[in-house]
């Protein structure tokens, strides 16, 4: 956990220090990756799709068994003559083209539910990890350049439209480094998702939490780099897979009630220590 008492504010177009900011009480919460780890198992279930296999499958056929007294096992038979099927063993999961063992079924239990102030611990657990170094770069993010963690920058940014000055941005704080990683990461996924409009898979890149929706245009489309809001944060983008860590970019207006606001707001949301 972070015990700093106020973080610097960095420039959006370099690395100097413009002013600086209260930390929130949220970023000295425990850091319990425990219950990160069970929160981000049980919601991620929740998107699940319901599936089954066809109830017929492996059924269609006309087989009967031979009963005892012939030496041979007493699994259904395919009736008939004249063929290579007919005497083959049929139904069974282990014969050819036999049903499945435990068809999967659409009434299985597919959602969880999970405690509100164990979910909301989570979230700060994750919030507070995300301002430990260590832990950062124990996920494989490069920050060995970054002036600061967490990182804060002035909100100068939500003014911006196009890519290539969001670019420009990533590049003055040097965040290009974790950007590289992701893009070097990226190959074809193995299996038939590759078919189903998630061909490739990659490495999780920087977060940049907005105060607003402002400024999104800008970034939306760099590979890699996930918005959010900071009254909306989710655990699953906080700590993806379940391993705390994320690397966070904050924005932060230098306007005293502004700055006021936004601690509030995030005190709020997610509450202290206590999670309150």
């Amino acid at each position: 956990m972070s015990a700093r008492p106020s973080v610097s504010v960095y420039s959006a177009s370099s690395d100097s220090v413009v002013g600086t900011c209260p930390l929130p009480a949220v970023f000295t919460a425990p850091i319990r990756s425990d219950i990160v780890q069970f929160v981000h198992t049980n919601m991620a279930k929740n998107s699940r799709q319901a599936y089954a296999v066809n109830r017929l499958s492996g059924m269609n056929h006309s087989a009967h068994s031979w009963g005892t007294g012939r030496a041979v096992a007493r699994i259904p038979r395919i009736s008939g003559g004249g063929t290579s099927t007919s005497g083959a063993g049929a139904f069974g999961n282990m014969c050819r083209g036999g049903r499945m063992f435990a068809p999967t079924k659409i009434f299985r239990r597919w959602h969880r539910k999970i405690n509100l102030h164990q979910k909301r611990f989570a979230v700060v657990s994750a919030l507070a990890a995300s301002s430990v170094p260590s832990l950062v770069m124990s996920r494989g993010h490069k920050i060995e350049n970054v002036p600061e963690v967490p990182l804060v920058v002035e909100d100068s940014i939500q003014g911006y439209e196009k890519t290539k000055e969001a670019v420009a941005f990533l590049k003055a704080i040097a965040a290009i480094d974790d950007m590289n990683r992701v893009n070097d990461s990226r190959e074809i996924r193995a299996g038939r998702g590759k078919m189903r409009n998630r061909r490739y898979v990659a490495r999780r890149g920087p977060m940049l939490v907005m105060p607003n929706n402002q400024g999104t245009r800008a970034f939306r489309n760099i590979f890699g780099l996930d918005l959010a809001n900071v009254s909306a944060l989710n655990l699953l983008h906080l700590a993806p897979g379940g391993h705390v860590g994320r690397f966070v970019i904050w924005i932060c207006d230098l306007d005293e009630d502004s700055v006021r606001a936004a601690g509030q707001d995030l005190r709020h949301v997610h509450g202290g220590v206590r999670c309150e």
